[in-house]
């Protein structure tokens, strides 16, 4: 009999995720029935959505319930397969994947994921991934990026916005990114090239905004919510465009969020602020991937990953995301690569 260890929701987090929130253990795994796959767990995402998902507050899907495995999305070895369309050794991405060393999905919920001829595994974790579709149609669909515009970038080091950034590079824009220490800063400035940095621990976000950007900003990709997101929204320009993916600096309050506090300027600019989550654009996928991955192929766009080792670091790990002590997309390795 195969054991799966699994992470499963105790109770719902107080603030900051805490030890007892979730709980590993070892459950038996059922028999496959027709059409069902087994599938050998390889990478398991963190992020920072994970959070939203544990609590009851109103969400784009359900809440986890008490009890049950934690979501997640992973990138799996099938082992076993009670389904034509896949067989051992194959490479898939299950839709339905959990924080646990199997996961069993039936075939239609199954993707496999082509030879990148010889990019890591990793890219379907990050910019081949969910990550690579948020920046971009985030970027493309709603920031609609044009030659010469300022366009600035919050958490712009980290997963989702070092890529908006650099597509926005391609599009020709002037492009300022905001990440927190002189580490993650000097990765944007020297290998990213952006054109403006600012450090947001070190340094006043709005003084620095006016230095970089004196003719104002034209496209501001949000992650990061709170004051940075009110310095950047109250210096945009008429007609401005606000893609809004997240909204990570209060994903531990309890309560609503606050907003702009300059909310008339929305009318008085003209400007468009979109909310979005990347499943609305899933069945679009292929038309980013078109874009991306020869990207990827030809060495034209840099990403990092921060992989963790074992699943049963995942609990303690996903903390790293809201202290910004992740350096790339963060990753769990919960098995060896084949």
């Amino acid at each position: 009999m195969t054991v799966n260890r699994q992470w499963v929701l105790r109770r719902r987090p107080d603030e900051a995720i805490s030890e007892g929130d979730l709980d590993l253990v070892e459950r038996p795994l059922p028999m496959l029935t027709d059409g069902e796959v087994l599938c050998r767990n390889i990478y398991l995402s963190l992020d920072p959505t994970h959070r939203i998902w544990m609590s009851d507050r109103e969400q784009y899907l359900p809440p986890v319930d008490l009890g049950q495995p934690m979501r997640g999305g992973v990138i799996s070895e099938v082992v076993d397969s009670r389904s034509t369309a896949f067989r051992p050794g194959d490479i898939v991405k299950p839709a339905s994947g959990a924080w646990e060393d199997y996961t069993i999905a039936p075939e239609k919920l199954l993707r496999p994921l082509q030879d990148l001829g010889g990019a890591p595994l990793t890219a379907w974790m990050s910019v081949l991934g969910s990550t690579g579709l948020t920046a971009f149609f985030g970027l493309m669909d709603i920031g609609q990026p044009k030659p010469g515009e300022t366009v600035v970038v919050s958490a712009a080091a980290g997963a989702v916005g070092s890529i908006v950034a650099q597509l926005a590079k391609m599009q020709g824009c002037r492009v300022v990114g905001i990440a927190g220490g002189p580490d993650k800063c000097a990765w944007l400035r020297d290998d990213l090239k952006l054109d403006g940095v600012i450090d947001y621990r070190n340094e006043d976000v709005g003084a620095a905004l006016d230095r970089l950007c004196p003719d104002g900003v034209d496209v501001n990709f949000e992650n990061v919510g709170g004051p940075i997101m009110d310095a950047v929204f109250s210096r945009m320009n008429d007609f401005g465009r606000m893609p809004l993916c997240g909204m990570i600096s209060t994903y531990n309050n309890d309560g609503p969020t606050p907003g702009p506090t300059d909310f008339s300027r929305i009318l008085m600019r003209r400007l468009t602020v979109k909310g979005f989550i990347v499943i609305d654009y899933f069945p679009r996928a292929a038309e980013a991937l078109g874009v991306l991955t020869p990207l990827v192929r030809d060495g034209r766009l840099k990403w990092k990953t921060h992989v963790v080792q074992g699943l049963e670091n995942a609990a303690s790990s996903l903390g790293l995301l809201f202290s910004g002590g992740n350096d790339g997309k963060l990753l769990v390795q919960v098995g060896p690569e084949p």
